[in-house]
């Protein structure tokens, strides 16, 4: 609804939004957008779920807080865990449920120390280390 409206929103800098779900036939209107979203990472992709023909199972995995992250070829995992609205205890529960569910995604072949250091930082921050063997 109002895509060409939010096309032009968009166009015109604006940017406040979490995520951008699409459907196929529309990514020809939004592909022009790349230099704007992409480096914001609001660009739509198919491999993480925003360019989907069920839109509606996409915005309901959203809201019930699906966590997307990348790994870089160092073995790095990236992901965020919270926002400046959160309480404490929020990106608490966040963060506690991301590393269980790295543990989960664990390869059976993979031996030792699986991960090495966590550490969290906001945007523009240093990072703060964590004990890993505090959240295993």
């Amino acid at each position: 609804m109002g895509l060409e409206e939010y096309i032009d929103k968009i166009k015109g800098g604006w940017t406040d939004v979490d995520v951008i779900i699409t459907m196929p036939s529309c990514m020809g209107k939004i592909g022009p957008l790349g230099r704007i979203l992409g480096p914001r990472g609001l660009m739509p992709n198919p491999k993480s779920g925003t360019v989907t023909m069920d839109v509606a199972k996409a915005v309901k995995e959203v809201k019930q807080g699906k966590i997307d992250f990348k790994v870089d070829k160092t073995g790095i995992v990236h992901a965020s865990i919270g926002k400046v609205t959160f309480t404490p205890d929020q990106i608490f529960q966040n963060a506690k449920e991301f590393i269980a569910t790295i543990i989960k995604l664990k390869p059976a072949a993979a031996k030792g120390t699986y991960i090495k250091s966590i550490f969290l930082s906001s945007t523009m921050s240093l990072g703060i280390k964590v004990d890993p063997k505090s959240v295993e």
